[in-house]
């Protein structure tokens, strides 16, 4: 398990520089920004010396200068793909609305799964997409979230799904998604803009160069110094064509299903990490259930001065009295941890305040563990494709769930109460935290500010869950 988020990135850099025959990379977000320059010289250094590279990318989230990432297709050995491309390729946010607006059955559909695999013989997958949040070096957003490193007969599988998103008709080819088309000129071009001091990289006291000579972590690993953990695992994923399966239109798999049967044969113990919690009606039944069965339930998410996105955690708090009422522990990060112990944040960045949750970490009974790319949110459920790893390891269980512990710890985290006397039909909720080392509780739920506060109430009016 990969926690700290600059050897999230370390470890694809040097995997990129060690490759020998093929890289396959598949993410829901592909930044152009400081880190993901980095990977993808990075890429194209692996290209130059007859390194086979094929990206997917999805289309939903991209932010100006992300359209940069295709340009590498017109390397001879470069591949990108696109799934679900918006028609409209230009950077006008209203003409990028209407796009949505008018196509919105099918670009509300996202892929938003994560995974590399270097010479089908090592793979990364979790939580991480390629940017500068996701591997921790921007101080204005913090990420905390994990990777998976995977050898063995897993990699084979997980390229199975690679192959299967590959050659999906949901895919584009870059060729025909760039404007004025690929060609050797704007790659060159591109070229020089990558390998360009960029006096940004450095200035948060994340020296990469430095970094990335020093071959960590990748070479304990290879040196033995860092041991593996060998243990069976097995992999899950949505098809491509998730929405024609929910449907009843098509045939493939679907993953939340098993991941609700090991929720609901926990016997002892359920730990959950899930930056966005939008529950429906039947999963809170079945997380009140595990915990009707004395069945420890604790729940870590982002709280509202943590959350990434403002209607998602409108769309969690209507679920809070009734988790609370049937005993359901829940925590909320906060965005100024008092410890970074296990966040992988770096000490001196802690004092921006810019923390919050992005990994999605599920134990069952200390003897197993979910990693991967779902949410337990609707649209997780219904609305982008997943994937991710149950790994039967109760040496990894017992490593999350201490990391779980620091995060919960009063000066990482709110716990959420119901106050004494308080009912899930007439819910008063409390948030203790400790703060400068004295206990703290708040009859109001914290904020950023009032006006942060205001418009989450305003956005939980809006039946707006399914698409949360």
């Amino acid at each position: 398990m990969i926690s700290a988020g600059i050897d999230g990135l370390l470890m694809r850099v040097e995997l990129i520089d060690r490759a020998e025959s093929d890289l396959d990379l598949q993410y829901y977000i592909f930044r152009s920004d400081d880190s993901g320059r980095l990977v993808q010289n990075a890429l194209l250094r692996a290209a130059d010396r007859g390194v086979r590279v094929r990206i997917i990318s999805d289309d939903g989230e991209t932010v100006p200068g992300d359209e940069k990432l295709l340009l590498l297709a017109a390397h001879r050995n470069i591949q990108v793909k696109v799934f679900n491309a918006f028609e409209y390729r230009g950077h006008n946010t209203m003409l990028r609305a209407a796009d949505f607006l008018f196509h919105k059955s099918r670009l509300d559909y996202r892929m938003h799964n994560k995974l590399m695999i270097a010479d089908g013989t090592v793979a990364l997958t979790g939580g991480r997409n390629i940017g500068d949040q996701y591997f921790q070096v921007d101080p204005e957003s913090q990420f905390g979230d994990d990777d998976t490193i995977a050898v063995g007969p897993i990699v084979d599988r997980l390229g199975e799904e690679f192959e299967t998103y590959w050659n999906s008709p949901e895919v584009t080819s870059a060729d025909r998604l760039v404007i004025g088309g690929l060609s050797p000129e704007k790659l060159t071009r591109y070229r020089a803009e990558l390998a360009a001091p960029h006096p940004d990289s450095n200035v948060h006291e994340t020296d990469f160069a430095s970094r990335i000579r020093s071959s960590e972590p990748l070479r304990s690993i290879l040196s033995g110094d860092s041991a593996l953990t060998w243990a069976n695992a097995t992999l899950l994923y949505d098809s491509p064509n998730k929405r024609d399966i929910r449907d009843g239109n098509g045939f493939g798999r679907l993953m939340y299903q098993p991941i609700a049967q090991r929720i609901g044969s926990a016997r002892s113990e359920l730990l959950m990490i899930t930056p966005y919690f939008v529950p429906v009606n039947g999963e809170i039944r079945l997380l009140s259930q595990a915990n009707a069965r004395k069945v420890q339930t604790r729940i870590l998410t982002n709280s509202m001065p943590a959350a990434p996105d403002l209607a998602a955690h409108a769309g969690y708090v209507h679920s809070r009295p009734t988790l609370l009422a049937d005993g359901v522990k829940l925590y909320e990060i906060r965005s100024d941890l008092g410890s970074p112990r296990g966040s992988g944040e770096t000490r001196k960045l802690t004092r921006y305040g810019n923390y919050a949750l992005h990994a999605k970490i599920f134990v069952f009974d200390r003897d197993s563990v979910f990693v991967g790319s779902m949410n337990l949110d609707q649209r997780s459920v219904r609305l982008n494709t997943e994937m991710g790893l149950i790994i039967e390891s109760g040496g990894i269980a017992e490593e999350v769930a201490s990391r779980f512990n620091r995060l919960t710890q009063p000066e990482n985290a709110y716990q959420v109460m119901l106050a004494p006397g308080s009912t899930a039909d007439k819910p008063k909720l409390l948030w203790k935290t400790r703060e400068n080392g004295a206990d703290v509780e708040y009859t109001k739920e914290p904020a950023r500010s009032g006006w942060q506060r205001f418009k989450v109430r305003l956005l939980a009016l809006l039946p707006i869950d399914k698409e949360l």
